[in-house]
C-alpha cells in the first residue's frame, strides 16, 4: 500500500531517529530537516510498519495528533 494524496498539509519527511517501546503504545522520534517531530503511535503499529531506526517516513501533523507514514524506498 502506498499514499497517493491525503489532505493533511503539515507533512514533515525525514528518518526514524528513535523508538521508545512500550506495552501498547511507543514514542517514535522522527529527524527531519527541521529538527525532531514525535509520534506516540501504538506498538502494534510499529510493529505493522515494520519500523526500525533509519526507516524513511513522513510525520503527519494534524492539531495535537503526529501520526507516521513509511515510505516505499522512493527518494
Amino acid at each position: 500500500m502506498s499514499i497517493k494524496a491525503i489532505n493533511v498539509r503539515n507533512q514533515f519527511r525525514g528518518k526514524v531517529h528513535e523508538i521508545i517501546r512500550g506495552d501498547v503504545v511507543s514514542e517514535i522520534d522522527v529527524e527531519t530537516p527541521w529538527g525532531i517531530v514525535t509520534s506516540v503511535i501504538t506498538t502494534r503499529s510499529v510493529d505493522e510498519l515494520q519500523l526500525v531506526i533509519g526507516t524513511e517516513v513522513v510525520a503527519l501533523v494534524k492539531s495535537t495528533e503526529v501520526s507516521i507514514a513509511k515510505l516505499l524506498g522512493i527518494l
